[in-house]
């Protein structure tokens, strides 16, 4: 049975692995329809769910050249998965139910191992994570913030949705690392979330956490909170728990924190003057100067209703409304929902309406630039969505510095538990 077209190779891999009948099931399709793609192509619009499927049905065999592996849980965008590969770490398992974050992501990773959508599907028994998730050093998790984010809870309250743990949809994933580390045992973790984790429902959250992490499952678990200022000109405060399952010697005193004043917005802002060069298929920019395009700024309604907005809570004494950046100030923190208006952070123009971040300064005031990307960090959704994967992100040298941190003690343990092991074969062997 073979395939003439420009997906070929993957339709042919998928046929081989399932069979006609079973991949027109595994589709949710007729086989009729499978046998129509094999004459003409595969339509567009389902070329990334036959690439996820493939994904899903795939197993990674560490490489001998990685210094160790580790498990990417709640990827979104890799934010967090490219600063572990950035001191040698291997990717060997990745979950990410938004479709759109792991296409994204998919363009940007190497995503030849297994991928899953929902973590749920292989963590109902221990049985089924130690056969379904294969061996790690380290656990990485941004773990869902919105439960315990104040605009989360804030917005569930207003709607008399739960909150926290007890959000079903989100709120409970945290006890799913738990039972992953409780079955595989990593040598070490880190988890992400946001800074309110710390004060959500009186505290109740984060001592059930920490509870968890150090009593129940035997981690020795360091706390801290991390303002990625100096790293990126933004003020975005996130809680990280890094965790080892033996006692090292690690200590947050060693991360060194760069001047706040380090960066700003002048370092992530389209120049508009001709020297920068947008990837081939980006529209950011424009003209011979780069000037970036109209469409981000704002309309004449839009930024009435904003300064509206704000005038009138400023009255009430409330610190609601827009910020306006230029070239030398810092940013607030650019969050998941700078799609719907951009006030959070707006671009001045002088007299003229601001503007929104284009996604590609989202992208650089994240940290996604050519030091850990060279060839460009690819962006090959929606702004809309591309807002949200940015908002939702980690600042990715952040993550790089506190895996540099973690580095040599994650190699400590795995070089000891290698050299347990030959011992006990030794012994084994008589």
């Amino acid at each position: 049975m073979k395939i003439q077209d420009s997906t070929s190779h993957l339709l042919q891999e998928a046929l081989e692995r399932f069979g006609l009948d079973g991949l027109a099931e595994e589709m949710g399709i007729k086989p009729t329809t499978i046998r129509r793609w094999i004459k003409y192509n595969v339509p567009g619009h389902r070329i990334n769910d036959l690439r996820r499927l493939m994904d899903v049905a795939q197993r990674i065999y560490p490489s001998a050249n990685n210094k160790f592996t580790f498990i990417d849980l709640f990827a979104g965008i890799g934010g967090i998965r490219k600063g572990f590969e950035n001191i040698g770490g291997q990717c060997v398992f990745t979950s990410e139910w938004d479709k759109y974050a792991w296409e994204t992501y998919r363009e940007n990773f190497d995503t030849g191992h297994k991928f899953i959508a929902d973590i749920n599907t292989v963590t109902q028994n221990p049985v089924q994570i130690e056969a379904e998730i294969p061996d790690h050093d380290v656990l990485l998790a941004g773990f869902p913030c919105q439960p315990f984010s104040l605009a989360g809870v804030s917005k569930k309250n207003s709607l008399g949705r739960e909150h926290g743990f007890n959000c079903k949809k989100q709120g409970n994933l945290f006890f799913t690392i738990r039972d992953i580390l409780k079955v595989k045992k990593p040598a070490a973790f880190l988890l992400e979330n946001v800074k309110n984790l710390g004060s959500h429902d009186k505290g109740n959250t984060y001592k059930v956490i920490m509870d968890t992490l150090r009593n129940e499952l035997g981690y020795h678990v360091y706390p801290m909170i991390v303002d990625a200022k100096g790293f990126v000109p933004q003020h975005r405060e996130r809680i990280y728990l890094v965790g080892f399952k033996e006692e090292t010697s690690f200590t947050w005193d060693d991360f060194i924190q760069p001047d706040p004043k380090t960066k700003t917005m002048k370092d992530i802002l389209h120049p508009a003057n001709g020297t920068e060069q947008p990837l081939p298929w980006e529209q950011y920019i424009l003209g011979e100067n780069g000037d970036v395009n109209p469409k981000y700024i704002l309309s004449d309604k839009l930024w009435s209703y904003l300064k509206a907005y704000k005038e009138k809570h400023q009255k009430k004494g409330n610190g609601f409304g827009y910020s306006r950046v230029t070239k030398k100030d810092t940013a607030r923190t650019l969050s998941a929902r700078y799609h719907k208006d951009g006030s959070e952070i707006l671009v001045s123009r002088g007299r003229g309406n601001p503007r929104r971040l284009t996604p590609r300064e989202c992208a650089r005031l994240m940290g996604f630039t050519s030091t850990y990307f060279p060839g460009g960090f690819k962006i090959p959704v929606s702004d809309t969505q591309a807002y949200r994967q940015f908002g939702n992100s980690v600042v990715v040298p952040v993550i790089a510095k506190i895996a540099e941190l973690m580095e040599p003690h994650i190699l400590e343990f795995k070089t000891g538990r290698s050299e347990t092991r030959q011992v006990n074969q030794l012994a084994v062997n008589g």
